[in-house]
């Protein structure tokens, strides 16, 4: 088959490679009918480099047919169609039965530290081969798969693997007071979701924050206000005066560890790429910093007491945050890897409305082959051409 293989720093190809089989009673193969790239994606074409080795299979967004299933697997079937979440979670350890998914202790990766594995990410996650493929093997497919049904093009069902129900849990611990103000700092595919989400949930109004004309084009479409940030010498200064001259009751940081506007960030992550691999795992791990303009400016913006989300992936250890700061003002922080199958039941019946109230068939600007995937990833890194968001078709 066909598949999207990790060989170095910005260096992505499309290259034949072995076609999955069942390994374990509990796998399912899934034929691939449409994976996304994720903003996440890109961490791995940048910074995460070091836990990478050549010919890994990327991609973590997928969906498609299923086409054999292992004799622990009674809930599926041949023909089923399913979304494929990004974590593998076995749904029956203590972790799942209190519905911590992304802590799975069956799939955990205890020797680097980590919670659940992940398709497509890394070492650290297991290093299980990703969905940006014309195949996938499927573990814990006894739980994880989430059955669709046949009707509706991929787009309505394609984010339930990862950025709505990511986005819905970065609103649900957001927790804006009915008719309070939230703050979306970032308007990729999480951010945009997360402002929609925000509205629908009942805040009262939703601010998104953003620098690139376009996603800023398209929050606005959806009733957002939006602040561009690039305009604007103080970010956290002017969402204090825009809501009451406190700040906003909570606010979402869906940016993570690459923002833009942070120099020293950059350069240490910059640094840690130009080691040999064991050097730089070393650095990460030890001394790893983020970029964190984003998450200053939330914690700076968010009124007192309130709450600050952070769905953004960070993976700095040495995060130099402003401690004083947060507690005098009395800031609650929550964070996390989605727990997607939590939320799915959630969501589900809004994607199932005619009138498509979250706005999923207006998230994806591009659909190109898997073979194009290369010069995709290109383009969502640059944010070239109005890229917001790229679905491929293996």
């Amino acid at each position: 088959m066909k598949a999207l293989t990790w060989h170095g720093k910005r260096d992505v190809r499309v290259e034949d490679v072995p076609d999955p089989r069942i390994e374990e009673p509990t796998d399912a193969i899934v034929r691939i009918t449409s994976t996304a790239i994720c903003g996440s994606d890109l961490h791995l074409y940048e910074v995460l480099g070091p836990y990478l080795k050549p010919g890994d299979i990327l991609g973590h967004e997928p969906m498609g047919i299923v086409e054999e299933v292992g004799s622990g697997v009674t809930r599926l079937k041949k023909g089923d169609r399913v979304v494929i979440p990004f974590n593998i979670s076995c749904g029956s350890c203590w972790m799942c039965e209190r519905q911590l998914y992304a802590q799975c202790e069956t799939t955990q990766v205890t020797s680097q530290g980590k919670g659940a594995s992940l398709f497509g990410y890394t070492s650290l996650y297991g290093s299980i081969p990703g969905g940006q493929a014309e195949y996938l093997r499927v573990p814990q497919a006894q739980f994880g798969p989430i059955t669709i049904p046949d009707s509706g093009p991929d787009e309505r069902w394609l984010y339930l693997s990862d950025i709505l129900p990511t986005a819905w849990q970065a609103v649900k611990y957001a927790d804006t007071p009915p008719g309070g103000t939230l703050a979306v700092f970032g308007l990729g595919p999480v951010g945009q979701f997360s402002a929609r989400i925000g509205r629908h949930l009942g805040a009262g109004r939703v601010i998104g924050l953003d620098l690139v004309p376009e996603r800023l084009e398209m929050a606005r479409r959806h009733g957002i206000e939006v602040l561009d940030v690039s305009q604007l010498d103080d970010v956290p200064g002017t969402l204090i005066d825009l809501v009451d001259g406190r700040g906003p009751d909570a606010v979402i940081d869906a940016v993570g560890m690459e923002a833009h506007g942070a120099p020293l960030g950059k350069m240490a992550q910059t640094a840690a790429g130009l080691l040999p691999d064991k050097l730089a795992q070393a650095m990460t791990d030890k001394a790893g910093v983020d970029r964190l303009v984003v998450l200053h400016a939330a914690l700076k913006a968010v009124r007192r007491g309130g709450t600050v989300s952070i769905s953004g992936v960070y993976g700095g250890e040495q995060d130099p945050m402003p401690l004083m700061e947060m507690f005098d003002r009395g800031i609650q922080l929550r964070m996390g890897q989605c727990h997607v199958r939590r939320w799915v039941d959630e969501i589900i019946p809004l994607l199932e409305r005619d009138d498509d109230p979250l706005g999923v068939e207006d998230l994806r600007t591009h659909r190109l082959p898997l073979t194009d995937a290369p010069r995709a990833y290109e383009m969502f890194q640059k944010k070239e051409d109005g890229c917001v968001k790229v679905v491929l078709a293996p």
